[in-house]
């Protein structure tokens, strides 16, 4: 990329994330082009991307289409990881040899996305900041976080650097390079296991789960198995800015009661943010519960090691999808047994 000529990028998949990503980027000045459903793309087009949250009220103009109709420099790729092949599938005539970030929970992305395009060009990154979708044209931006990305395939090059220095852009998102971007995913998978799976099952916001003992017992248990399964395989976890994996690993160790108790203080600081997948749910969305317990439940299954809890978790997820019915805390302590 020639950082002397502004860098077309293209936001494929402009939900949450992408809107706001985008949206900052094009604050800053980058030419950018959100690629989305009709109505959000309609919205924008007529009224701009309006944006509430950290930043206060802001009114972006940006440009939104549809479909993917031009060459772009770079493409961020934030869709749901169970729409990443059929993103890449539409927009592979397009971006031949172009840069493209996967950006999405989970640790499949990448090898749906490289079954595609090839290795070269697949850009890994690890996304952690707030997003909400509002409405068509409407997103807020919750919470600052951080971006972590590098080569997906290969060592780093000089290409990740200038990817970052264009992330780096956007206001509140620090952006930063890994080079255990694959590591980096495992450690934000094991916060999206503890996270998403107790607000999908019941549709209670992040903060009230942590006020229930038998939601903080199962994502004890939940994380057992996680770390049971990640050390068979070998997985070398990488910290993040805001989180470590030993935070995770002494869960796990902890007497029962003084793991939940400190579940129970961490939770506090979400608040009433919803997950990302309660969010699906309450849009008629599918989840990526598959690619998130479903995760941990797959490389079980691979390795010959029970997991039970992350197993019973996907099935109630799935169930929550079909039915938009959740599970209240004393459902969940008789279906547990607890």
């Amino acid at each position: 990329m020639n950082q002397k000529v502004k860098t077309k990028i293209a936001v494929v998949g402009a939900g949450a994330i992408g809107s706001v990503l985008g949206g900052l980027l094009a604050h800053a000045g980058e030419d950018v082009t959100l690629i989305s459903r009709k109505a959000h793309i309609d919205a924008i087009n007529k009224n701009g991307l309006f944006m509430d949250g950290v930043l206060g009220e802001l009114k972006i103009k940006v440009k939104a289409t549809e479909k993917l109709n031009f060459k772009p420099d770079l493409v961020l790729l934030p869709v749901k990881t169970q729409d990443v092949k059929k993103a890449c599938e539409e927009i592979k005539p397009y971006v031949k040899d172009i840069p493209t970030l996967t950006m999405q929970n989970g640790v499949r992305s990448d090898e749906i996305a490289s079954s595609v395009f090839g290795k070269e060009n697949i850009i890994s990154c690890v996304v952690n900041f707030g997003a909400i979708f509002l409405e068509p044209g409407k997103v807020t931006y919750r919470r600052k976080g951080f971006l972590i990305t590098g080569e997906a395939f290969s060592k780093n090059r000089e290409r990740v650097n200038e990817i970052a220095l264009i992330l780096n852009k956007a206001k509140y998102i620090k952006t930063e390079i890994s080079n255990n971007i694959h590591g980096a995913h495992w450690t934000k998978l094991l916060g999206n296991l503890i996270v998403n799976c107790q607000a999908a099952m019941t549709g209670l916001t992040l903060g009230e789960c942590g006020e229930y003992s038998i939601l903080r017992k199962i994502v004890v248990m939940i994380l057992r198995e996680a770390f049971q399964v990640i050390e068979k395989v070998g997985i070398k976890l990488e910290p993040l800015p805001t989180v470590r994996p030993s935070l995770f690993r002494t869960l796990t160790k902890l007497p029962l009661p003084l793991s939940s108790l400190v579940i129970r203080i961490l939770s506090k600081r979400f608040g009433k943010a919803p997950s990302s997948t309660l969010q699906s749910i309450l849009r008629g969305k599918p989840t990526e519960i598959d690619y998130l317990n479903g995760e941990i439940v797959r490389l079980g299954k691979k390795i010959g090691i029970p997991t039970p809890y992350n197993s019973k978790v996907v099935e109630l997820v799935h169930e929550v999808e079909k039915t938009h019915k959740f599970y209240s805390p004393d459902d969940l302590k008789k279906i547990f047994k607890w």
